[in-house]
């Protein structure tokens, strides 16, 4: 196995076991808080301070990560983030927590929890091979679908060993986290890709840098928007999901869909993972938003727990195809040097419109569709007749809209001939990694002929007919080395 695999799957295992008591602690917290006032709007306000301060330091965050060691910088993350669930712990073995300390945990847990994003998706790529990254964010995607199933765990640990008992296993999964960092030895190139600039440009430019590298490449500009537009629908839906299920059926048959739909995703990633992708990712992000709008819009078909069983999963099994072959793109046209940077910027964007979904979502579905839907209202006769009327019918016709707002989504990545073609346009990133070594032949040598026309094709360099067709944009000089660009653009 590669060296670089084999980091790669440690430290993602570790990780994972942080995201896991992270996505505990969160979970307890919010069932904590409703059930002291019973107040929807107090729950919400916790998704919105988990969820604001990456969207607002993200930039930051990233410019640091790509200043400072980010295997140092991550660890020291992990470290914040471990003081604040103790203080956490401290509070409630003592009865002490209150209401409003869940906001100040949340948002400091949330902080610490940007510069570690930061840290760990910049460095994950380097870590792992180039034509290995595929299947690497097909287990990123895998470990982000534990946040789904973690009610149901988090349900059971809180009838055994109630909700400080929880908190001390997000405090043990740090430690694992924190020993494991220590273990690894990552080479500099990883780490520190840029090495140590001689005259860094001002960190307030750094804030923006991200933003410019990719208005500079359009292709990469309109992904972003493509995925942005694509969080802004998956959240709105994501957001009612729970409303809509309960509308029409218990509580525990909204933890047995809830898991269901949490084994969706785990089993796109891992055949992701597998797999790598498509050749074409552009195309295959496309293919599976298009397929995933189609199995959005019938979670409206009716009221049943069966129909949402079969479509809940299903349209989560695309969404590590769409994500993850996403995120691929954007590692593969990025210089090492740049990841934190730029990858913040992609996260604050998708980030803000999961903001937007939390802020819309509810008065949409309660003032709006609901009455809209109603046997009197004004949809009854239209809409009415293919999902029906009634309480819930609000909430359902939002997934047939966002469902229909993925279908229209799909065109884009062809409507845009930047973006259609980003691949062949934007020249890929360079590898940190050495290629392997090639095994040697097991039949006797010969003596090389002398006429070059033998000499099969690509074996000199990139000098392959396919491998010398460029652009015109690369001709007109996009085709520079990486990191001078970079540094271009950050000039005023």
């Amino acid at each position: 196995m590669h060296d670089g695999i084999r980091r790669f799957v440690v430290i993602w295992a570790a990780q994972l076991l942080s995201i896991i008591g992270s996505s505990l602690t969160g979970f307890v917290l919010g069932v904590w808080v409703y059930q002291r006032n019973g107040s929807a709007t107090e729950f919400v306000l916790i998704m919105l301070c988990a969820v604001l301060p990456e969207v607002l330091l993200s930039p930051l965050a990233g410019a640091v990560a790509d200043r400072w060691d980010r295997r140092r910088l991550l660890m020291a993350a992990d470290a914040g983030a471990a003081a604040v669930t103790g203080v956490l712990a401290v509070l409630l073995a003592t009865g002490a927590l209150q209401v409003w300390h869940v906001y100040v945990v949340t948002v400091a847990g949330s902080v610490f929890g940007t510069f570690h994003m930061a840290a760990y998706h910049s460095m994950m790529p380097l870590i792992m091979p180039q034509r290995h990254l595929g299947r690497a964010n097909g287990l990123m995607q895998v470990a982000d679908s534990v946040k789904i199933a973690a009610p149901l765990l988090a349900g059971t640990l809180l009838v055994t060993v109630g909700i400080t008992g929880v908190v001390v296993v997000d405090l043990a999964t740090f430690l694992v986290t924190r020993v494991v960092m220590f273990a690894v030895r990552l080479p500099p190139e990883v780490t520190r890709p840029g090495g140590v600039a001689t005259a860094p440009e001002p960190l307030r430019r750094d804030l923006l840098f991200g933003w410019r590298h990719l208005r500079a490449r359009p292709g990469l500009f309109q992904l972003v928007v493509v995925l942005a537009a694509y969080n802004l629908f998956f959240g709105m839906s994501g957001v009612l999901v729970q409303p809509l299920i309960l509308s029409f059926g218990s509580a525990a048959v909204l933890g047995a869909l809830m898991f269901a739909g949490g084994a969706g995703v785990f089993a796109g990633g891992l055949v992701l993972s597998a797999w790598g992708g498509p050749r074409h990712r552009v195309r295959g992000v496309a293919v599976f938003t298009a397929l995933g709008g189609v199995l959005l819009a019938l979670h409206s078909v009716a009221p049943s727990p069966w129909l949402i069983a079969v479509v809940a999963p299903a349209f989560l099994f695309t969404l590590p195809f769409v994500q993850g072959t996403g995120m691929t793109v954007l590692q593969l046209k990025t210089d090492p040097a740049a990841l934190g940077r730029v990858l913040s910027t992609v996260r604050t964007v998708t980030q803000a419109a999961t903001v937007l979904t939390y802020l819309a979502a509810g008065p949409l579905a309660d003032h709006v569709l609901e009455p809209m839907m109603a046997p009197d209202g004004a949809l009854a006769d239209t809409l009415g007749g293919v999902i029906g009327t009634g309480p819930g019918r609000g909430l359902a016709a939002v997934f047939l809209l966002t469902g229909l707002g993925l279908l229209l989504l799909a065109p884009l990545a062809y409507l845009w001939p930047r973006l259609r073609n980003v691949e062949s346009e934007l020249p890929d990133a360079e590898d940190v990694h050495p290629p392997e070594p090639v095994p040697a032949e097991t039949t006797p040598a010969r003596s090389p002929p002398d006429d070059d026309a033998t000499r099969p094709p690509g074996r000199d360099g990139d000098a392959s007919p396919e491998a010398g067709t460029e652009h015109p944009d690369v001709a007109q000089g996009v085709q520079v080395a990486q990191g001078d660009s970079d540094a271009a653009l950050s000039r005023p």
